[in-house]
């Protein structure tokens, strides 16, 4: 590729994420400048194969593979604003995927740390997410069902994957104050929660409305599944 064809690609791509902002997002709500900013400045035409290109900032999530997708631009967007993340704060993003929204965490909090299940994609989010020079976001190859006690307390615990409730290593994990959003329901009836720990124990739930996911596969999800195509795609 020539450089006047690369330069070509960059504008093209800074335009489309400029419509994708103004279009998906602040029309539907989206509102927090952080977050809109980080969505304009992530490129996510680098996570997705190279076929998917033309569709990277169209308003629909995209096959990563393994029975997995790269969410809709909104959708991360959503998560990101409802998680309410501080510039101080120290995230856990489960289920890294293509390590979009691990960088967009990236450009809201100090530190964060996403658990993703499979080798291969672990791998390559790894290598996205260097390439693009975050330091301060860590993959690490777990169980997401389990959280990452390791790393643990969070500000934040941002899920993408749903399960049937809120796993206990969640709320183990969460610091005083923190906020979890998870989807939870049935494989394709889910809502989008969000838990607050209050009085350092309490935990207060919202109901933030509809969204569908993968299920979260794991000690304290679901059981994996081998027919991969009975999984719809969210994250």
């Amino acid at each position: 590729m020539t450089h006047q064809a690369a330069d070509y690609d960059i504008d093209r791509f800074a335009v489309l994420r400029e419509r994708m902002v103004e279009e998906q997002l602040r029309r539907r709500g989206i509102h927090d400048p952080r977050v809109i900013q980080a969505m304009l400045e992530i490129p996510r035409h680098e996570f997705v194969d190279a076929s998917h290109r033309d569709l990277a900032y169209c308003d629909m999530p995209l096959s990563i593979g393994f029975g997995q997708t790269i969410s809709q631009p909104f959708t991360v967007a959503f998560m990101c604003q409802e998680a309410q993340i501080k510039p101080e704060d120290k995230v856990l993003e489960v289920g890294t995927g293509s390590g979009y929204g691990a960088c967009v965490l990236g450009k809201l909090a100090r530190e964060v740390h996403t658990v993703e299940r499979i080798p291969e994609l672990a791998k390559q989010a790894e290598r996205r997410i260097r390439k693009l020079g975050f330091s301060n976001v860590h993959v690490h190859l777990a169980n997401g069902s389990l959280g990452y006690a390791a790393e643990a307390p969070y500000d934040a615990i941002i899920v993408t994957a749903s399960a049937a409730k809120l796993p206990e290593p969640y709320a183990d994990q969460l610091a005083s104050g923190g906020r979890i959003i998870i989807p939870i329901g049935s494989h394709y009836d889910q809502s989008l929660y969000r838990f607050t720990r209050r009085n350092g124990k309490e935990l207060f739930v919202e109901d933030l409305g509809g969204f569908l996911f993968v299920p979260l596969i794991g000690e304290k999800g679901w059981q994996e599944r081998t027919d991969e195509s009975q999984l719809r795609p969210g994250r």
